[in-house]
């Protein structure tokens, strides 16, 4: 399966068939979870938890006694480099024929965070549950999707931009990027916010958060970076599928951009 089928082929999965994680299933998400890097270098330790053992519970959830979750140290680039590595490990999950879906806060977080060892200097931004997808989804997850149009995706053109944010690209003006960047449009986001946005500028493509209001706590933790990503994990499988590398760095472009949005990072192709 190409990167573009699991992208597009993936759903998030809150209701479970029963059956137990097979161990088989269990170990090779696990291996690869360990071996699983990030363009910031941050290191992310995972674990696989049982609901039973440790008294885990999310009120979303059913059908699966099976969890992954990672925890880091809570330094700059945390949040992006957590939903880049994690979304690794979900789409290698979708290639194993596993359900999951990002968790943050509808789970007993105090739980989760004393099964993982949680010191005070680590973070545990997002859980996952994982089995084996129910032939038929509970109302509750139908509704859920209704709500936040987990189906669709803001328009191309409103995304992807040429040299500045005045520019709009489109699939027919992005040449060999518009499979990447359309890996990027389908990317997983809280609540469905999608908060990329990207300006292409020659040989250059700058990542920016379009931020929203009520993600960034008291204590300066954006979950929309967490987002971020996961958009960049998406821009490099699209880029691999080209035969394409680009080296990822973070240097402010100094392009002028809205008040609401952000500088992230760049990949220089």
């Amino acid at each position: 399966m190409t990167g573009m089928e699991l992208i597009r082929n993936r759903r998030s999965v809150r209701t479970f068939d029963g059956h137990h994680l097979k161990s088989e299933d269990g170990t090779k998400l696990m291996d690869y979870a360990n071996q699983t890097e990030n363009p910031y270098g941050l290191p992310v330790t995972w674990r696989l938890l049982s609901a039973k053992v440790s008294g885990l519970s999310s009120p979303v959830i059913s059908g699966t006694d099976s969890w992954i979750a990672g925890k880091m140290k809570r330094v700059p680039h945390a949040e992006e480099a957590f939903g880049y590595t994690f979304e690794k490990i979900v789409l290698y999950a979708e290639y194993l024929g596993l359900g999951t879906t990002w968790i943050a806060g509808t789970m007993d977080r105090p739980a989760f965070e004393r099964a993982m060892e949680l010191t005070s200097e680590e973070v545990m931004p997002c859980v996952s549950p994982l089995g084996y997808p129910a032939e038929k989804k509970s109302f509750r997850e139908v509704m859920m999707r209704k709500g936040i149009r987990a189906d669709s995706r803001i328009d191309f053109d409103k995304l992807f931009f040429s040299k500045s944010f005045n520019d709009p690209l489109t699939p027919g003006t992005s040449g060999y990027l518009a499979d990447p960047l359309e890996m990027v449009r389908w990317a997983p986001s809280a609540v469905n916010k999608q908060p990329w946005r990207i300006i292409v500028d020659g040989n250059s493509v700058h990542f920016y958060e379009k931020r929203s209001r009520g993600y960034v706590n008291a204590d300066g933790w954006d979950i929309q970076k967490i987002d971020l990503g996961i958009a960049m994990c998406h821009f490099e499988f699209g880029l691999s599928e080209q035969g394409k590398t680009a080296e990822f760095c973070i240097k402010e472009p100094g392009i002028f951009h809205p008040q609401d949005t952000f500088y992230i990072a760049s990949y220089m192709l």
